[in-house]
């Protein structure tokens, strides 16, 4: 008998988990649901009203109503300009004087122009090394095939290292 009853838990657990699911992917636009119990005492749940079914409140009901996918309309600010509008902080964040601002800034400037050195450098030493997409050969590259593969991976770390020098740029010119 034991194992009935936790059978019937078992399986009633699972009808309310797969009803709630389908109630949380398709009952927001829906009508009602409602619940019955029938004279053996088996529940169904169901969208039409009948005798002994009782409506359920659904947590959907307070919620919005969905939204359409369209085309998202820019905010436009008094100056003109367009994109999210500045939201003011809360009273409790934590602010930072504008010397202090300043200090920070400078030293990400100065980190940011370092990097970009650094990028330069290794830029006009990979140009060097390519000798304009003609490599010198290296002992061990007795095969084409493999001169070709340095020459392709070179020809990759260049086109690399040119769009960190432009991505750093952009982070410089960003900076207050």
């Amino acid at each position: 008998m034991g194992t009935t009853i936790s059978f019937y838990r078992f399986f009633r657990a699972a009808a309310v988990l797969a009803v709630g699911l389908a109630l949380h992917h398709g009952a927001q636009a829906q009508g009602a649901v409602y619940k019955c119990v029938d004279e053996h005492g088996r529940v169904e749940f169901t969208d039409q009203n009948r005798k002994g079914c009782k409506q359920l409140e659904s947590f959907f009901s307070s919620a919005p109503a969905p939204v359409r996918a369209s085309a998202p309309i820019p905010a436009v600010r008094a100056s003109g300009s367009t994109g999210p509008a500045p939201t003011a902080s809360p009273t409790s964040f934590p602010r930072v004087d504008s010397a202090q601002q300043r200090a920070r800034d400078d030293d990400r400037r100065e980190i940011l122009n370092d990097e970009l050195r650094a990028e330069q450098k290794k830029l006009a030493d990979l140009r060097k090394d390519f000798n304009g997409g003609e490599p010198e050969r290296m002992g061990n590259e007795r095969n084409y095939a493999k001169y070709q593969e340095r020459v392709a991976s070179m020809r990759d770390e260049i086109g690399r290292t040119e769009r960190n020098i432009e991505a750093l740029q952009r982070e410089i010119t960003n900076i207050r």
